[in-house]
């Protein structure tokens, strides 16, 4: 099968490659390249192609990897790798590159629900710290004064954004926003559909039918067209004896006839797969189930209410806790009106509200901890919960945040309290 490299993207990953490893007198080149865009169009895949065109070798690192239960472990690892992989360089005498896929799903924070571990502040921090020295990378308890080779490393992510900004700088990542134009998109296509019969203008026509879709919604199409005979291999053999007959056989592989590659055919399918999409874009069931919990919360007494027997004289009643805060906590913060303005504006638009404190300490690093505001209903309760959590951490920085839902990334992000400072404005 041929696959098809853009050349865009092949022109960015071999400058970046070859220049890291040339002495550029005066050039201070960056270590990182940061690969980003959207979901599903082939970022890690055409890297993989440009590799093996150059003959460069890969040490490969997962986002997943970069969390552990133990603390400094990804740390550790980062630097192990990037050690190991300079070692290749020189035994080998060939390029070598490390690369990180999926960097924002390790070590991002897409919004308040997503935990600012140890971890994450460490893999931060290392791989600063190996842009800014990439020839004395240490390991935890020993030393080598011996340099080491250049290594470039390069991660992919669909939102840097969510990154620690100081990583991200121009002086240690490179930034390569990669959306295929539509003559990426017919070529790779017509890439993954070589051997089946289609021409150009037909694959022309089933980009263009779906022009929303990404990269891997085309792969993804030429393996459900297989179904089909799948379906009837497992009515004639049975579904009682298919394991027996696909895996250690004796009678060897099965083989399949080649399947309609139709242009016709392939729309059908895909229309079926658009559909698919929808059902789960739609359907939101979490949605309805948190409104139901929701709903039980506000009705439900708190167990900490006071008894009716030992009510207040002043007549006034314990309500129930919701959004992780006593909202009747007496309070004597008052928002802004620039800051309610902000508030209607994020939940105008569908987004999300977040809250996020810190101290006077760790405001320096930008370490924020988040705020547990549950499910927000509407303004009124927006203010209430922010209110409460302006009164809980009176003494601490508190800021407001904005994040879109459905792409995973903040909008805003707005200081709405200073230590001993004026609620509700910078």
């Amino acid at each position: 099968m041929a696959y098809y490299i853009s050349p865009r993207f092949l022109d960015k990953v071999s400058v970046f490659i070859t220049k890291n490893y040339l002495d550029l007198p005066g050039v201070r080149v960056p270590l990182i390249l940061g690969i980003h865009g959207r979901k599903g169009e082939g970022k890690s895949f055409q890297c993989e192609l440009v590799f093996e065109r150059m003959g460069v070798e890969v040490t490969h690192i997962s986002g997943g990897e970069l969390e552990s239960p133990d603390a400094g472990d990804p740390a550790r690892l980062i630097r192990l790798r990037y050690r190991e992989t300079a070692e290749l360089i020189k035994v080998r005498g060939k390029m070598c590159v490390i690369m990180i896929n999926d960097l924002d799903a390790g070590a991002g924070r897409f919004d308040e629900g997503t935990q600012y571990t140890v971890n994450t502040q460490l893999v931060n921090a290392t791989l600063m710290n190996i842009a800014d020295n990439p020839t004395d990378v240490q390991l935890p308890g020993s030393y080598d004064a011996t340099p080491l080779h250049r290594v470039p490393i390069i991660v992919t992510g669909n939102d840097f954004s969510t990154l620690y900004a100081p990583l991200i700088r121009d002086g240690r990542m490179e930034k390569f926003y990669w959306e295929p134009d539509l003559d990426d998109k017919v070529g790779i296509v017509n890439g993954i559909f070589s051997e089946d019969g289609l021409s150009q203008r037909q694959v022309e026509q089933l980009v263009e039918t779906f022009s929303n879709q990404s990269i891997d919604f085309f792969s993804a199409l030429r393996s459900r067209i297989y179904d089909e005979q799948i379906r009837h291999f497992i009515h004639e053999i049975g579904v009682e004896r298919i394991s027996l007959r696909v895996v250690n056989s004796l009678e060897g592989p099965p083989q399949f006839r080649k399947p309609d590659f139709s242009l016709s055919h392939l729309i059908e399918m895909g229309n079926f797969m658009v559909g698919e999409q929808q059902r789960v874009q739609t359907s939101q069931l979490v949605s309805e189930y948190n409104r139901g919990l929701y709903s039980r919360n506000q009705s439900t007494p708190s167990p900490a209410a006071t008894p009716s027997s030992q009510q207040p004289t002043n007549g006034s009643t314990q309500p129930p806790i919701t959004n992780g805060y006593q909202k009747s906590q007496a309070s004597n913060t008052h928002l802004t009106l620039e800051t309610q303005e902000q508030i209607r504006e994020i939940l105008s638009h569908g987004y999300r509200i977040g809250i996020e404190h810190v101290d006077e300490r760790r405001f320096r690093t930008g370490s924020w901890q988040s705020c547990a505001v549950g499910q927000i209903t509407g303004e009124s309760d927006a203010i209430s919960t922010i209110e409460s959590c302006l009164a809980e951490y009176s003494g601490e920085y508190v800021r407001l945040v904005g994040v879109d839902p459905k792409n995973k990334r903040r909008v805003m992000e707005t200081i709405i309290q200073r230590p001993n400072g004026k609620v509700g404005s910078w």
